[in-house]
């Protein structure tokens, strides 16, 4: 992306809406820069009438004239600065608000392939980038220019033999400020790809912190944690070195130009064609203008590192989902839940490999269809077709011979619950998990959705109740406290089209025994698609398929397959003698 669309782009979406401000911190900057250029020129005056002529009437006004100027300089500066950070803030909230509109609307696909402390980087850090160039480097625009014309007009007044000389040296800080600016923002670039990995192996930590104690990795992790900080520290002290190599060219520019200044002022005083108050004035106003000189020469850093960052966050804004309504999609009217898959095929984005391949299924409305098969035999992509988390190569997917690509999204999956192995919960109360179904749900209607899932017997139990917080993705409940909490979720919702991924696996046999009565209840009168490792669970499905590497090898019910399918049979009796 170019530097200038980049810049359109953020002006119109982000900061068109607040011009208003920035206009009157722009005033306050003239403002600022008056008041400021006022002080140099009052030297003039202050060195003549006072220290020279030796009046007795100007010895109280010039000092309070010059007290006027710098109040004046603090109040605007003051004021601009508040302006500007509420701005600021406003950015800010606009593109992290972006940011995670575009997250939650992101295809599951897209999700599975993000790299989520990356994601946290360009939330945090990229940001900041932004909305310092945005900010920040706008109002030093401003107040720095400003302030700079200023003071170079008080220059120019004064003796304009020496204001030439002195503006021939801002080019060569610019071009030193440019070359550093492209290599800050290369760098930049760099460290916040590092930041991103180090968030995300942060997250690893805390998610696998039990599996390090286990394995007894303490000092292997601890390890790897310092290669991620001295790589992250090398890239950071790049930047600082960056920095710090314009101090000694800025500083060393400066000292010529004063050193140039000072013999050229005194061959002029000399020459009686320079008064010493002229000079001490220009001085001071060339001195004063020795800040905004060099602000200006650093202010190309602060614009290649928010450029950076827009590079970052605005293709994560931009990112459109592809699973989305078709222009005439219309709302999915169930009937009885009756679910074919037509010579549907599927792969992943960016895989080659076929996934699922011409499969045909007919999944009986308000009955119980299973799906058996060796794990990666593509039995859960089908269950994510359904409700369209991706989209198909090939063929089709209807639900009462109605295409479900033709329908609305929302219509298909208010229509359908998902009960999975990998349950998920949020850092949040009972009642509110529970009540993610149905916001609107009375205090009864979740009470009764929690009886029905046996989830009351442990709920009862907590001090709380219903109002006990359960952790991030309920870490202080038990997997099978937590599975019915997920089966309490889907029957609040109430759908006529229920998907099971290995609902039942990793549980001991008492609370399996409970969840499968939830399960039943739950399932009773509706279309169920249910995915299990353990056969006993599925022996009473209506209709049983049998999947191997994406294609139906098998199908009928139980009694039916032992005797047509020699795979399913040889899995059935595996699990008989583990038994």
């Amino acid at each position: 992306m170019e530097s200038k669309e980049i810049f359109i782009r953020l002006y119109k979406q982000y900061t068109k809406k607040y011009l208003n401000k920035i206009l009157i911190s722009a005033v306050l900057s003239l403002i600022l820069a008056a008041s400021t250029s006022s002080v140099a020129y009052l030297l003039d005056p202050a060195i003549k009438e006072l220290f020279i002529n030796k009046s007795e009437t100007l010895i109280f006004i010039i000092p309070l004239l010059i007290i006027i100027a710098f109040f004046v300089k603090g109040i605007s500066l003051y004021s601009a600065k508040f302006i500007m950070i509420g701005v600021a803030e406003d950015v800010k909230r606009d593109l992290q608000n972006d940011m995670f509109a575009s997250l939650i609307k992101a295809d599951t696909q897209r999700i599975d392939e993000k790299h989520t402390g990356q994601f946290i980087g360009n939330l945090l850090n990229d940001v900041n980038l932004i909305v310092n160039l945005i900010s920040t480097a706008l109002l030093n625009l401003f107040k720095d220019s400003l302030t700079l014309i200023g003071l170079l007009s008080v220059m120019f007044y004064q003796n304009w033999k020496l204001s030439i000389i002195a503006i021939i040296m801002i080019p060569f800080a610019s071009v030193v400020a440019r070359t550093l600016g492209k290599r800050i923002g290369k760098v930049s670039i760099e460290q916040m790809h590092k930041l991103g990995t180090l968030s995300s192996y942060l997250i690893e930590i805390f998610k696998n912190h039990k599996i390090i104690k286990i394995f007894q990795k303490e000092e292997y992790e601890k390890n790897r944690s310092r290669e991620f900080i001295e790589t992250l520290k090398e890239t950071q002290r790049k930047i600082a070195i960056v920095f710090v190599r314009a101090s000694p060219i800025m500083e060393s520019l400066t000292g010529i130009m004063i050193a140039i200044i000072i013999f050229v002022s005194a061959k002029l005083i000399m020459k009686n064609e320079l008064e010493v108050s002229n000079f001490f004035s220009f001085l001071a106003a060339m001195m004063l203008a020795y800040q905004p000189v060099r602000s200006l020469a650093t202010l190309n850093i602060s614009i290649q590192q928010g450029l950076a960052g827009a590079r970052n966050v605005l293709p994560i804004i931009d990112d459109l989902p592809q699973v989305k309504d078709e222009s005439n999609a219309k709302d999915l009217n169930v009937t009885n839940g009756t679910i074919k898959f037509e010579n549907v095929d599927f792969k992943y984005k960016n895989n080659e490999n076929q996934i699922l391949n011409k499969i045909n299924l007919n999944l009986p409305g308000e009955k119980m269809t299973a799906l058996v098969g060796q794990s990666g035999a593509g039995k859960s992509t089908i269950l994510n077709l359904i409700p369209r988390f991706y989209n198909i190569s090939e063929g089709d997917i209807k639900i009462d011979n109605q295409s479900i690509y033709g329908s609305t999204l929302s219509s298909l999956r208010k229509n359908i619950s998902l009960v999975s192995q990998e349950t998920t919960l949020f850092d949040d109360s009972i009642r509110n998990n529970i009540a993610y179904a149905n916001l609107d749900a009375s205090d009864n209607e979740i009470k009764e959705a929690a009886k029905f899932s046996f989830a009351d017997e442990f709920i009862e139990k907590l001090p709380k109740k219903y109002d006990t917080l359960i952790g991030e993705n309920g870490i202080r409940l038990s997997g099978g406290e937590k599975q019915r909490l997920s089966i309490a979720r889907a029957i609040l919702k109430k759908s006529p089209i229920i998907l099971l991924d290995e609902a039942t696996s990793s549980l001991d046999a008492e609370t399996e025994s409970k969840i499968q009565k939830a399960i039943t209840y739950l399932t009773k009168g509706r279309t169920t698609i249910v995915i299990a490792h353990r056969l006993s669970t599925i022996l009473n499905s209506d209709k049983i398929y049998v999947i191997n590497n994406g294609q139906v090898i098998g199908e009928g019910n139980h009694q039916e397959l032992l005797t047509t399918s020699v795979e399913y049979k040889n899995f059935y009796e595996k699990q008989i003698k583990k038994v």
